[in-house]
């Protein structure tokens, strides 16, 4: 099997593996399909460190590693209300079947389970947490010529957040490493500094790229 062909049979895994988890998540009988979940984790283990793989096969499988983050996060946190009830009003949304609340009056600093700790005070709140910022993207170069991994990694970060918010995604990876190594080049002799930070990050609905010099 060719590595395109594991990785089609990685992506049908992933799709069977979240279908199967709601089903185990929609009746209370079901057993978790931790038979299918250890074959993606198997095949995400096997191609993790990228070495066999081109850029359009790694970026491919980033995109799979993330999705199944992403799900795995929300299964742990379903399966967390489906042992334990409902903490939280909000922990509802997660949509558990035969789950009920837990009985009686929560104390405010009894740790709240579901949709991810909060802090006490919100354990009794009805509106929903604030979700926490995420952190931009950020890498580090000083010779983008030498590393290539970390231009590459700028790169899918870029387009993958340019998809995300709808804008295109101009150029290819060869016109950005051009970019990056000039931009490099001059940050570096204008500051005296060792190296640029880069950083991927949403400004007003927009996708922004920052360079600033890192001592």
């Amino acid at each position: 099997m060719t590595i395109d062909e594991e990785l089609t049979h990685l992506e049908s895994q992933l799709r069977r593996l979240k279908i199967e988890y709601e089903v185990y998540f929609s009746n209370p009988t079901k057993k978790p399909p931790t038979d299918i979940e250890w074959k993606v984790l198997s095949l995400l283990r096997k191609f993790s460190d990228g070495g066999k793989l081109t850029f359009s096969q790694r970026f491919r499988y980033n995109e799979m590693a993330q999705r199944y983050a992403i799900y795995s996060d929300l299964w742990r946190k379903k399966g967390r209300i489906r042992e334990e009830g409902y903490r939280r009003p909000q922990d509802a949304l997660l949509s558990v079947q035969g789950v009920r609340p837990v009985e009686g009056n929560q104390p405010e600093h009894h740790p709240v389970y579901g949709l991810g700790q909060a802090g006490a005070a919100a354990a009794t709140a009805v509106a929903p947490t604030p979700k926490p910022q995420e952190r931009p993207f950020a890498v580090q170069c000083s010779d983008p010529t030498a590393e290539r991994d970390q231009v590459e990694k700028l790169y899918v970060a870029l387009t993958e957040a340019k998809k995300k918010s709808g804008e295109s995604v101009a150029g290819n990876l060869d016109s950005f490493a051009s970019f990056v190594q000039k931009k490099t080049a001059q940050i570096r002799q204008e500051n005296n500094c060792m190296a640029v930070e880069y950083t991927v990050e949403m400004q007003n609905g927009q996708v922004k790229l920052k360079a600033r010099a890192k001592v």
